[in-house]
C-alpha cells in the first residue's frame, strides 16, 4: 500500500477548477491509455460511480470507483471529493481538495491511497514514484485545459 500527497496552484477561480478536476470523463484525456465511463446519471453527487479502464484491449484492467464524499466549493470555502476505488486489482481511495489559494487563485491538494492486488510491499516505491508522476502529470493536464 502507498499514500501520496500532491499540491498544485492553479490561477483559476475555486468553482473552476473544482469542475476540471471532478469532469470524471476528462481524466480520460490526462491519463495516457484509460478511459472512462460514468455509470451512473448525472449530476455527480455521493453515490456517483464511474469505471476507468486502463490498457490496451485484454491487457488492461477496470479502477471502479464510487464518489462517497461530495462537498463543492461556496462562497470561498474549499470542496472537497472522496473516492473510494472499489476494483479486483486497484485498490483505496482518493480525495481531491480545492481551497483558496494566494492572489484568488486555486490550490488543489490530492491524496491518494493505492493499493495493487497481488503486488508485493516490495514494490512500494516503484509504485508510489509511478503513481506520483502519472496522476501529478494528469492533474496538471487538467488544470491547464478548459
Amino acid at each position: 500500500m502507498v499514500n501520496f500527497l500532491l499540491e498544485r496552484t492553479a490561477p483559476l477561480p475555486l468553482d473552476e477548477a473544482w469542475r476540471r478536476l471532478t469532469e470524471w470523463p476528462r481524466h480520460a484525456d490526462a491519463v495516457p491509455l484509460t478511459r472512462v465511463t460514468v455509470v451512473t446519471p448525472p449530476p455527480t453527487d455521493e453515490g456517483t460511480r464511474f469505471v476507468a479502464r486502463s490498457g490496451l484491449g485484454p491487457l488492461g484492467f477496470d479502477d471502479p470507483m464510487e464518489v462517497t464524499l461530495w462537498r463543492p466549493p461556496t462562497d470561498g470555502l474549499p470542496g472537497l471529493c472522496r473516492l473510494e476505488k472499489r476494483g479486483r486489482v486497484v485498490l483505496g481511495w482518493a480525495e481531491i481538495e480545492v481551497r483558496p489559494g494566494p492572489g484568488g487563485r486555486s490550490r488543489v491538494i490530492w491524496r491518494e491511497e493505492l493499493r495493487v492486488r497481488l503486488l508485493p510491499g516490495f514494490f512500494d516505491p516503484l509504485l508510489r514514484g509511478a503513481a506520483r508522476y502519472t496522476f501529478g502529470r494528469a492533474v496538471n493536464r487538467l488544470l491547464r485545459r478548459g
